[in-house]
């Protein structure tokens, strides 16, 4: 079963982490004998979940699972609601994975309905068998950033595992790169761009303000 808080982490015998994780869901296979909730394995994912609480974390000692899901004991499986993909961290090495390994695993690949983007996210963004990114590229600190984002985050869920949904603040140290490779000025923004990763194909569309029917269009036209 996935959990919203480590503290009420549990064993299942038949998880089903899909049904409850709106974005993602690490999903950590041990050993059948391992029923101890305070061993070093579970200590270390304890951290990890407590480290990343907006994530549920479940854990399963069934056989049955690791065949369902196709994986060995000792695995941590992440599961994204956002493309449809999965994402495994085997224990290579026969020794426990480490918490930090576990966070770092999970900020890499972690896709939401909108996801912010940053040198980590970066990694996961591009490795997503999803091609189509739209990137709201906007002031975080503008008055008009919170309305903006709820627009945008109902837009998203029009295209769940069609388009990948980023944003892209153009005060943060090194997304200049990203307003550049599109050709756009802070004094322009907000604006949208979207981009085809497999021919690099894009489009831009500078935004007097951000509604739900103009991303749905620009959106749409871009796919047609």
């Amino acid at each position: 079963a996935t959990t919203g808080a480590s503290s009420s982490l549990s064993f299942s015998p038949s998880p089903s982490p899909l049904s409850s994780a709106p974005f993602l869901s690490p999903l950590f296979f041990l050993p059948p004998a391992v029923q101890d909730l305070e061993s070093p394995e579970v200590s270390e994912f304890r951290q990890a979940a407590d480290a990343v609480p907006e994530v549920p974390f479940g854990l399963s000692t069934s056989p049955s699972a690791c065949s369902q899901y196709n994986t060995t004991v000792g695995t941590v499986v992440l599961f994204r609601t956002i493309d449809g993909d999965r994402r495994d961290l085997p224990n290579t090495d026969g020794e426990e994975i480490q918490a930090e390994t576990m966070i770092r695993f999970v900020r890499i690949n972690e896709l939401r309905l909108v996801t912010e983007y940053n040198p980590v996210t970066a990694v996961g963004l591009m490795q997503s068998s999803i091609q189509l990114h739209l990137l709201l590229i906007t002031d975080k600190k503008s008055s008009e950033h919170p309305e903006h984002m709820h627009r945008f985050r109902e837009a998203a869920e029009l295209f769940r595992r069609k388009i990948l949904f980023v944003l892209v603040d153009c005060n943060v140290k090194g997304n200049e790169r990203v307003m550049s490779f599109f050709k756009l000025k802070k004094s322009q923004l907000p604006a949208l761009a979207i981009f085809h990763s497999e021919d690099e194909e894009q489009d831009v569309l500078l935004l007097d303000e951000v509604s739900v029917e103009r991303v749905q269009e620009f959106c749409n036209v871009f796919l047609q």
